[in-house]
C-alpha cells in the first residue's frame, strides 16, 4: 500500500482521481463479496447439518440384514477336514469318503460349486441327480478317452499303421506321431469317429433321462449291467472293485496322455521311436572318458 501511494504522489492530478476511484469501487466490491461469502457461509452450516441427520436417519433405516450363512463352496470349505491324498492340505466337506475312488483331492474345489443344467428339461438333470455324481461322470468319460488314446499313441509303434491305397493314398496312415498323423489320414477316417462318438454320447444321454436320479456315472449298459459279449459275472465286492480299477486307470490315463501329447509335440517322433533311441547306447560311451561329450 506504501508503495502504491508513492507512485500515485509523481502523478498528475487526473490520473490520481481515476486511480483513488477505482480503489474505492475495488474495495467496495471486496466487501460485498466477502459479506455474501459470509452469509452464505452461516445458513448452509445449518443446512448442511439438517440434511446430514435427514441422511444418517434414511442410511440407518435402510440398511440391509446381514446374512449368517456364507456361499456352498465356503460352508463346503468350512466344514472340510484333512485330505487323504494330500495330507497337509484340508478337503472340502463335499468330498467325505462315500463315494467310490474318494480321496479328498480337490485342491481347486470343483466339488464345492454346483453344476449348471447342461441338460435342462431333460429328466434327471433338474436337481433330481447331485452335482458330485456329475462330475464323476465328467471324470469317467474323459478317462476313457485318455486310455484309448494312450494306445493310439504307442500302438502305431509297436504293431505297425494300418496299409494305404490308391484311393486314400499309399502313406495316409504310414505316420506312427499322431499329431502328424491327424493331418495327413483321409477326412472319412475322421468322420467315422466322430460319427461313432456321436452314437455313444446320444446312447448315454438316453440312459440319463431313462434311469434319472437312480443312474450310476459311466453306465453305458456294456459289460456286466448290459450288452455282455465277455460273459462277465462279478459279485457285487468284485465289481466295485472293478469300477475302482477303471477309475485309477482313467487318471493315470489323463495324466499319461499329456505327457505323451507334450513329448510328441517337442520331439516331432512317436512315442515308440523315442524310447528305443533311449535305450541305445551312444557312441562314446565305448571310448575312455564316456562321460565326456566326443572331441574334449
Amino acid at each position: 500500500q506504501h508503495v502504491v501511494t508513492l507512485i500515485i504522489r509523481w502523478l498528475n492530478p487526473i490520473t490520481k482521481n481515476i486511480i483513488y476511484n477505482l480503489l474505492k469501487i475495488g474495495k467496495m466490491k471486496l466487501a460485498i463479496v466477502t459479506l455474501l461469502a459470509g452469509s452464505a457461509a452461516a445458513f448452509q452450516a445449518p443446512l448442511m447439518a439438517v440434511k446430514a441427520k435427514k441422511s444418517f436417519k434414511k442410511t440407518k433405516a435402510a440398511a440391509p440384514k446381514q446374512s449368517s450363512a456364507g456361499s456352498p463352496s465356503a460352508d463346503a470349505w468350512a466344514a472340510g477336514s484333512t485330505s487323504v491324498a494330500l495330507p497337509w492340505a484340508n478337503a472340502p466337506a463335499t468330498l467325505d469318503g462315500s463315494m467310490l475312488g474318494d480321496v479328498g483331492f480337490d485342491p481347486l474345489g470343483f466339488s464345492t460349486v454346483p453344476v449348471g443344467p447342461w441338460f435342462n428339461g431333460f429328466e434327471g438333470r433338474n436337481g433330481k441327480i447331485g452335482d458330485l455324481t456329475w462330475y464323476r461322470e465328467a471324470e469317467l468319460i474323459h478317462g476313457r478317452i485318455s486310455q484309448l488314446a494312450v494306445v493310439g499313441f504307442i500302438s502305431p509303434g509297436l504293431f505297425g499303421t494300418l496299409p494305404g491305397n490308391e484311393w486314400t493314398g499309399l502313406n495316409a496312415y504310414s505316420n506312427t506321431n499322431p499329431i502328424e498323423a491327424f493331418s495327413q489320414v483321409p477326412g472319412l477316417a475322421l468322420l467315422q469317429i466322430f460319427l461313432f462318438a456321436s452314437f455313444l454320447e446320444v446312447k448315454r444321454i438316453g440312459i440319463i433321462r431313462e434311469e434319472g436320479a437312480n443312474y450310476t456315472p459311466g453306465d453305458l449298459r456294456i459289460g456286466q449291467t448290459g450288452w455282455n459279449p465277455f460273459g462277465l459275472s462279478y459279485s457285487p465286492e468284485e465289481y466295485q472293485e472293478k469300477r475302482l480299477q477303471e477309475l485309477k486307470h482313467s487318471r493315470l490315463a489323463m495324466l499319461g496322455v499329456f505327457g505323451l501329447w507334450a513329448q510328441s509335440l517337442a520331439s516331432g517322433q512317436g512315442i515308440v521311436d523315442q524310447i528305443g533311441v533311449a535305450f541305445i547306447a551312444p557312441e562314446y560311451s565305448s571310448k575312455a572318458g564316456y562321460f565326456l561329450p566326443a572331441g574334449i
